[in-house]
C-alpha cells in the first residue's frame, strides 16, 4: 500500500490537491514497504526527526531502492555538495561561512536594509505587467523577482541579468520529471546550464577576489573567519545554491500565496486595507501550501524507533512536511487557511540545523509581493482554477497562474 499511496504522491494527476493523501499517510505515522522507503507524516515525529543527528543528509549515505519513486531524481553536477546536501562538521562549517555575510551575528541587517530595493523591484514588476486583463502571474511577476533580487544579493552586474535568468530557467526545468520526453536530451540543456553557470561563477569570484565589493558574492571569496576561507569550487557550489534553492522556494510561495488569497477574498480584502495583515498571511501559506512539500532524500545513521517502528539503520527516509502542517493533533481545523491562528509553528522552512537558509529573504520577499499585489490589482480573479501545475511534487507549484484584474492601481 505503501509503494501504491506514494506513487498517487508522485503522480502529477494529484498535484493540484495531494492533501487528502496526505491525509491517508497520516493513518499509518510511520509507512513502509518491503523494497521503499520509510515515510513519516506527522507533525511531532518530523518535527523530532529534523532534530535528530542519526538523520543523515548526505547523499554518498543514500541507497538507491527499486520502491523509491524519486530514488533517481537527483541531477548530476561537477560541484562539490552545498551543505543543504552535507552533514556536520562540512555543513556546519560551511553554513557557518556562509551566514556571516547574510545574517545574525555578523551581518544582523543585511536582509533589513534590502527592503526599499526589493520594495522598487516589486513595483517595477507591477508597473510593466501590461494588458491586466491576461496576467500569467508566475512568468510575469513570481519568477522574474527572486532571480533579480539573487543576483543584486550575489553582486551579478546588471547586465549580466538576463543570462542568469535564463540558466535559472533551465535549471528550475530541470527538476521537473516530464513523462515521455528524451532523459539524454534534457539531461544535456540541464548540464550544459550548469557548466555555463559554474564558468560564469568562477570568472566573478575571480574579479571580486582581485576587487571585492560590497555584495555577498565578495564577501564569500575573500572571508579568512575562523573557519578559515572557502575554495572557489564551494563558493560557486554555495551561490548556486542560493540561486537555484532560493528562487525556486520563493517562486512556489508567492504563486501559491496568490492563488489561495484569489480562493479566499475576504482575506485578500483584508490584506488590502492591512499591510500589517502580510506577516501572518505568510506565516500561513508555509503551513497551509508549503513550497517544500517533502524532504524524501534523508537517510538513517543509525536504528531510529518511532511510534513503535523500527527504522533500519541505512534506510532511505521521506518526511512529509505538507502532511504534518495539516496534522490535526497539532493544528485546530488544520485544512482551513486561517492567518489569524494564535500559533503558527509550521514546517514550511524545516526545522534543526537544515531549517531554511534563506528565511528572512523569503518571508520579506513574499510580505512585499503579496501586500503589492493585493493593493495595486483591482478586483483580481482567477481564469483558471486549479492552474496547471509543474511537475514536480516535492517543490510543488503552479506552473503558469492565469488571472485578470480591472486595472492596476498606481
Amino acid at each position: 500500500m505503501t509503494q501504491a499511496i506514494l506513487r498517487q504522491i508522485i503522480d502529477y494527476s494529484h498535484r493540484a490537491n495531494p492533501y487528502p493523501l496526505y491525509e491517508e499517510l497520516r493513518e499509518t505515522p510511520v509507512y513502509h514497504d518491503a523494497d521503499g522507503p520509510y515515510v513519516v507524516s506527522k507533525y511531532y515525529d518530523i518535527q523530532s526527526l529534523l532534530h535528530d543527528p542519526r538523520v543523515s543528509s548526505d547523499a554518498r549515505n543514500l541507497k538507491a531502492t527499486a520502491g523509491d519513486p524519486l530514488g533517481d531524481t537527483e541531477e548530476e553536477s561537477a560541484l562539490p555538495p552545498a551543505f543543504l546536501r552535507l552533514d556536520p562538521p562540512e555543513h556546519d562549517r560551511l553554513r557557518r561561512m556562509t551566514n556571516r555575510p547574510f545574517g545574525p551575528p555578523h551581518s544582523p541587517r543585511r536582509v533589513h536594509e534590502m527592503h526599499g530595493e526589493l520594495a522598487d523591484i516589486v513595483s517595477g514588476l507591477i508597473d510593466g505587467i501590461g494588458d491586466p486583463e491576461r496576467i500569467d502571474l508566475v512568468d510575469q511577476f513570481s519568477y522574474p523577482f527572486p532571480v533579480t533580487v539573487i543576483c543584486r544579493l550575489l553582486g551579478v552586474p546588471h547586465e549580466d541579468e538576463p543570462r542568469f535568468h535564463a540558466w535559472a530557467d533551465v535549471l528550475a526545468a530541470s527538476l521537473d520529471p516530464v513523462p515521455g520526453a528524451d532523459a539524454g536530451e534534457r539531461a544535456k540543456v540541464s548540464n550544459n546550464a550548469r557548466t555555463e553557470l559554474g564558468m560564469y561563477l568562477a570568472g566573478l569570484i575571480e574579479e571580486r577576489r582581485k576587487k571585492p565589493g560590497e555584495d555577498m558574492l565578495s564577501q564569500l571569496a575573500t572571508a579568512h573567519g575562523p573557519d578559515g576561507a572557502m575554495t572557489t569550487m564551494e563558493v560557486m557550489s554555495t551561490a548556486a545554491l542560493l540561486l537555484i534553492a532560493g528562487h525556486e522556494t520563493t517562486v512556489n510561495l508567492i504563486t501559491n500565496g496568490m492563488l489561495t488569497l484569489l480562493r479566499n477574498p475576504g482575506i485578500l480584502q483584508r490584506l488590502r486595507e492591512d499591510p500589517k495583515l502580510a506577516v501572518p498571511v505568510v506565516e500561513e501559506l508555509l503551513r497551509f501550501e508549503p513550497p517544500v512539500q517533502l524532504l524524501p532524500q534523508r537517510s538513517t545513521l543509525a536504528d531510529i524507533e518511532v511510534r513503535g517502528v523500527t527504522i533500519p539503520k541505512g534506510s532511505s527516509l521521506w518526511l512529509v512536511l505538507a502532511a504534518g502542517n495539516r496534522d490535526p493533533d497539532r493544528f485546530e481545523n488544520p485544512d482551513r487557511f486561517d492567518p489569524d491562528r494564535g500559533d503558527i509553528q509550521h514546517l514550511g522552512f524545516g526545522s534543526g540545523i537544515h531549517s531554511c537558509f534563506g528565511a528572512p529573504l523569503a518571508r520579506l520577499e513574499a510580505q512585499l509581493a503579496l501586500g503589492e499585489l493585493a493593493r495595486r490589482l483591482e478586483n483580481p480573479r482567477l481564469v483558471e482554477d486549479p492552474p496547471p501545475y509543474r511537475q514536480n511534487a516535492v517543490l510543488r507549484g503552479p506552473r503558469h497562474l492565469s488571472i485578470a484584474c480591472d486595472g492596476i492601481r498606481p
